[in-house]
């Protein structure tokens, strides 16, 4: 399958340059630096998804679509929207252009940031986005379902929760994605025939976590990894307790909080 991966340089999208090209598919990688990743070299494009010609060309002549790309930080309404939903969009209005049927998303679970932990976490809980980013996640994750019943496409959001090699807190115990499970959920996300919405949490298998992993399954998603064989090396914090209250962690404290314009 030949598939577009935006923001091919973050460290997902280096993950997937190795992973992916192992799987068999052809990648074209799409970012705002000039040095292709591992995985892409072939097929390299330099520029801005929001940018409607440049969405265009990235989009033309492949099957699939995994839109990384997005500022990972905390910013103002207005620049997380653009940011997250318009690039979405951006992308999306592309696939119709080109009858590109298939789209996998990075969303976060700072979408759903304000759920108290503790109970199961299931992808059927209402948007409590923690932040504007994580408002800006639920805007496009809305996108995804318009396109998705308007034009009968096939879009999987991923609630993606803490990708990294390695956990480094008590929390991401519970919320790790690593490299290779990453690879996993986003093979599987672009195989999903159209038409369909569906959302799947974005973790390991971990012994700690309590998000539903199901969803995931159900769409040929089964992770491998356990985030419990680095316990030993993770030390206690005073603040693991309050980043534990809630599936955002930090995100909900007031370190967050900043005026929307």
């Amino acid at each position: 399958m030949k598939v577009l991966v935006t923001g091919a340089a973050g460290s997902i999208g280096r993950a997937l340059g190795r992973g992916l090209a192992d799987l068999g598919h052809d990648l074209r990688g799409l970012d705002l630096v000039e040095q292709p990743a591992a995985g892409y070299e072939h097929d390299w494009m330099v520029g801005d998804c929001l940018d409607q010609e440049t969405a265009d060309r990235a989009v033309h002549g492949v099957d699939a679509v995994v839109h990384l790309a997005g500022n990972p930080d905390e910013d103002s309404l207005p620049a997380a929207l653009e940011s997250h939903a318009h690039t979405t969009a951006s992308l999306l209005e592309a696939m119709l252009r080109h009858g590109v049927d298939r789209m996998a998303y990075a969303s976060s679970n700072h979408a759903v940031g304000r759920t108290p932990s503790g109970a199961p976490l299931t992808t059927s809980v209402r948007p409590r986005p923690d932040t504007f980013y994580g408002t800006a996640k639920v805007a496009a994750e809305a996108l995804l379902s318009l396109y998705v019943d308007r034009f009968a496409v096939s879009a999987v959001a991923m609630r993606i929760g803490t990708f990294a090699d390695a956990p480094e807190t008590v929390r991401q115990l519970s919320t790790w994605l690593s490299p290779a499970d990453a690879v996993r959920m986003v093979d599987a996300a672009i195989g999903q025939p159209a038409p369909g919405y569906t959302v799947v949490h974005g973790v390991s298998a971990n012994t700690r976590g309590w998000w539903d992993l199901e969803p995931g399954r159900a769409i040929g998603f089964d992770p491998q990894d356990d985030a419990e064989r680095f316990a030993g090396s993770i030390p206690l914090r005073p603040e693991d307790d309050v980043e534990n209250a809630f599936v955002g962690g930090p995100h909900v404290t007031s370190a967050f909080v900043r005026p929307a314009f």
